[in-house]
Formats: C-alpha cells, sequence, structure tokens
C-alpha cells in the first residue's frame, strides 16, 4: 500500500525559503490563515506564534508551499499532494544533504533555469557533465544543494 508523504526541510527562515522554493517549483504557498484565526480566537495560539504574509496570517516557525494542481485540505489550507513543508531548527546547515531536489526542466531550459533561480537567490556551485548526466549544483538561499538538470 502507498503512503502519502511529504519532504519536510530544516530551516533558518522557513517563510523566505518556502516562497524562494514556491517560485523555483511553481508551487503555491499554502495559506493556513483560516486555522490560525480559529486557534488564536480559542486560545490555543497567540499572536508570538504568528505574523502576516501578504495580509493573511502565517505561522512563524512552519511555511508549506503546495502543487497548484492538488487538492488542499479546506479549514486547514494544507496540501494534500505534493508538498514541501519548511520548519525552524535552531542550529544551521553545517554538512552536504542526504537528500535533495533535482529541477528537470531539459538541456534547452537549464541556462536559462539556472539564470532565474539566481535571480531568486541562489548560487551556482559547479557544472557536472559525466556519463548520462549534464546538470548544474546550486544551492538555495540557506545553502541546501539542489541540481538543475
Amino acid at each position: 500500500m502507498a503512503v502519502e508523504w511529504q519532504l519536510v526541510v530544516d530551516s533558518a527562515e522557513p517563510i523566505a525559503l518556502s516562497r524562494f522554493w514556491a517560485e523555483a517549483l511553481g508551487y503555491e504557498p499554502e495559506d493556513n490563515s483560516a486555522l490560525i484565526e480559529k486557534l488564536a480566537a480559542d486560545g490555543v495560539v497567540t499572536e508570538e506564534h504568528y505574523t502576516v504574509v501578504d495580509g493573511r496570517k502565517a505561522w512563524i516557525t512552519a511555511a508549506a508551499i503546495r502543487h497548484p494542481d492538488d487538492p488542499v485540505q479546506d479549514f486547514t489550507g494544507f496540501g494534500l499532494g505534493r508538498r514541501l513543508l519548511f520548519q525552524t531548527v535552531p542550529e544551521a546547515k553545517s554538512v552536504k544533504n542526504r537528500l535533495h531536489i533535482d529541477l528537470r526542466v531539459g538541456p534547452e531550459r537549464r541556462d536559462a533555469e539556472v539564470e532565474r533561480l539566481r535571480a531568486l537567490g541562489a548560487s551556482k556551485v559547479r557544472e557536472v557533465v559525466e556519463p548520462g548526466t549534464h546538470h548544474i549544483t546550486m544551492t538555495d538561499p540557506e545553502g541546501n544543494e539542489f541540481d538543475v538538470q
């Protein structure tokens, strides 16, 4: 039986990093404002738990993005399909990722995509040309590695 999953990324600034990845992937930031407003009205959370982004309440320590074609849970705003969750952790990134994302845009779009991602805050690390692969390794604004193929 297949299992539903999401990718969770440790982060220093989850809102900012989620916005980078939303732009990089063409995903949408989740809108959790209805859930936050309900929890605030019930006294479960206070203003120290959320902020306002683009006119909507958003969690300070977690931000998620989702594929625009996938379903959304109405009340919470949680994506029910392809989803990345960025969560605050106290420690900084210190070693190479053991897991990374490959953006498969094709050889005809690779260079333009690398430049677009650089404009969003990514950095080019190296170009890899090996038998069976030609890709660019990059890092996101917090130093997480990913490849553009």
